[in-house]
């Protein structure tokens, strides 16, 4: 450990290119086993990317759904009859209805 603690500290500069060169002559071995490796963690943490990025959508959605039905039954408890909903007050479902976009429910 002392040996890397030195070629830090501005020690031996014969240390500093053994560790080089041996870096260089060691390489060649070991960089075809490191890609597969390296390709199987990128590949790992896209998945993971992809999966959060689904789940947050549905959260989204869910938690506006759920907004939407609060804003809808504080106008209602208001005095608004149910066919006076803003555009806010109505859920995803209503919308993409009102829209003529399918769900996917």
């Amino acid at each position: 450990m002392a040996l890397f603690e030195d070629m830090f500290k501005g020690g031996n500069i014969v240390t500093g290119l053994a560790v080089g060169i041996g870096a260089a002559v060691v390489a060649p071995a070991v960089i075809p086993v490191l890609r597969p490796l390296a390709k199987a963690v990128i590949k790992a943490s896209l998945v993971a990317y992809d999966q959060g990025r689904v789940a947050l959508a549905e959260l989204n959605e869910r938690t506006s759904d759920i907004v939407a039905e609060a804003r809808a039954e504080l106008s209602e408890a208001n005095g608004r009859s149910e066919g006076e909903t803003t555009p806010e007050s109505r859920t995803s479902t209503q919308r993409a209805t009102e829209a003529g976009t399918p769900t996917s429910a």
